[in-house]
């Protein structure tokens, strides 16, 4: 699925307004419509409902729902802001007042009578860009989470981060909550990002007909977006399968073994390891790789730790790597066509070994310690190229970005605000590979700007120790099939978090691996 940034967004309303073909008070109507309809669905019996509008449009999107669900039956009161909210709202609003007053947007107003059944949240949508003024706040912090509805995301929420403005990033004291948010068109970075998923609720993208120009849009080169940069490609799934038909097939273009075939046409993906009792990390990656379909996989630990690897799984091969110049020998062999260097490596073995990786060209998985190498020798780092993926969670960024998580951390006084997709952009365009920044928000970002975002807040069972291990080496068993390491790297987040899911709590690091055939079987591979 697409995601647009609020400034595509509107520059596409905006096209197809001046395109004569639709009106604003048209998208308005039906704005307005499909929040109405998403409410009566999950409220089936009419009730009492308070909507609240703020100054512009997403005020005109609550006059429409307010109006639809008194003629419903519903008993509505509506609270709304004064001054001009532009002439679109401001015909919404003169409709709803034939049908009932507009009270003032004050915490004295909303407690003079209780909430009601359900309370609509149309104060701010993706046009905000400063946090909401202080009796507006009040007025929200008084909304009882589980019976709101919002109107394109909670109020104060900054749709191309997912963090509250004015706040800090972390921690939910205080911050707003729905139950539900419709959305428009498109989900948009902050539902995703950040505590986008968490005060959002259940989300809902309702069409409102502006798909032939989101389509014309999306034809176009990064020069012809709305904002001169590439789309966002949303890869959450569902479940334990994809139930939309194309993710299906998607997936099961990537996965696609072909007859007649032998194991090197599968690709051949070598695991560095580490130092004795440190082997561990690199056979959950080793065991990953193998589970996605790489013909051939080899653990690569110096000899003295070689013995350590003589257990299962049988299938895996084993072979000394004790410095540069071994990897280099093996690296000869042209059917080796990826490599994983990081997990349990240790920091000195992986700065010792990554001129040799990186100077063959292959696609190679950088990851923890080889990561903490990188940031620790600039001359490592220019060995980066386009075939590297990065996997670096928060604190490893950190020590490789220490600027740009710095301005990740900072508190957003005004929005846009600083998101990890901004960050992790950046970055991949700074050192020349992909980097996917790890989290339950995971942002991939290729070089030159298309990125992908993945959202996996409903499984919390993945922070735990190998996880991110299982993860390295799905992305390297999927390249040493051929997969782009951008593809890669997106493929094994959405097999890494459909595992996690189908398995549920109780889950280790080892259990995500022996979980793939189903999932695999499930998807049609």
């Amino acid at each position: 699925m697409e995601i647009l940034s609020t400034a595509q967004m509107r520059a596409i309303e905006s096209e197809a307004m001046t395109s004569g073909a639709i009106t604003g008070p048209q998208l308005m109507e039906r704005a307005g419509a499909a929040v109405a309809g998403q409410i009566r669905l999950a409220w089936p019996k009419a009730g009492r409902a308070t909507v609240l509008c703020g100054p512009g449009n997403n005020g005109g999107d609550g006059y429409v729902i307010a109006l639809l669900l008194r003629r419903a039956g519903w008993r509505v009161r509506v609270l709304g802001c004064d001054g001009d909210p532009g002439p679109d709202a401001a015909e919404m609003r003169r409709r709803w007042r034939q049908a009932g007053p507009v009270l003032p947007l004050t915490p004295q107003a909303f407690l003079a009578a209780p909430p009601g059944d359900i309370c609509v949240d149309a104060v701010f949508g993706t046009g905000l860009t400063r946090p909401p003024a202080r009796e507006i706040a009040q007025v929200l912090a008084l909304l009882p989470g589980e019976d709101v509805v919002a109107v394109d995301c909670p109020s104060g929420l900054c749709l191309d981060s997912g963090v509250l403005l004015g706040r800090p990033r972390a921690g939910d004291a205080g911050m707003p909550r729905a139950r539900l948010t419709v959305a428009f068109d498109s989900p948009k970075p902050g539902h995703l990002l950040g505590l986008g998923p968490a005060v959002c609720g259940r989300l809902v993208i309702a069409d409102i007909g502006l798909g032939p120009w989101r389509q014309t849009a999306a034809r176009g080169g990064p020069e012809d977006r709305p904002d001169g940069r590439p789309g966002l490609v949303a890869i959450a799934q569902p479940a334990t399968a994809p139930r939309d038909g194309a993710a299906r097939s998607g997936l099961r273009a990537l996965l696609a073994k072909h007859s007649p075939a032998h194991k090197f046409s599968h690709g051949h993906a070598l695991i560095l390891a580490g130092g004795v009792g440190a082997g561990g990390a690199a056979r959950l990656a080793a065991r990953a790789a193998l589970r996605i379909g790489a013909g051939l996989v080899t653990i690569g630990p110096p000899a003295e730790a070689l013995a350590e690897h003589a257990g299962p799984p049988d299938a895996l091969m084993r072979r000394a790597v004790d410095a540069a110049p071994d990897l280099s020998a093996m690296l000869g062999d042209a059917r080796l066509r990826a490599i994983c260097i990081g997990p349990g490596c240790g920091t000195r073995r992986a700065a010792a070994l990554l001129p040799a990786a990186l100077g063959s060209g292959r696609p190679c998985v950088l990851d923890a310690d080889a990561l903490t190498a990188l940031a620790a020798d600039a001359d490592l780092a220019a060995g980066l190229h386009a075939a590297c993926v990065l996997t670096p969670h928060a604190g490893e960024f950190a020590r490789l970005f220490p600027d740009l998580a710095a301005r990740l951390d900072a508190v957003p006084a005004r929005g846009p605000a600083v998101s990890r997709l901004d960050v992790a952009r950046e970055a991949a365009a700074r050192c020349g590979a992909v980097v996917l920044l790890k989290g339950p928000d995971s942002v991939i970002a290729v070089p030159d700007g298309r990125a992908m975002i993945h959202s996996a807040v409903d499984v919390p069972w993945l922070a735990t120790a190998g996880s991110g291990d299982s993860l390295a080496g799905l992305i390297a068993g999927a390249m040493a099939r051929g997969v782009a390491p951008c593809d890669a790297a997106g493929l094994a987040v959405i097999l890494h978090a459909m595992a996690a899911r189908s398995i549920g709590a109780g889950l280790i690091a080892d259990d995500i691996p022996d979980r793939l055939p189903a999932i695999l079987r499930g998807i049609g591979a």
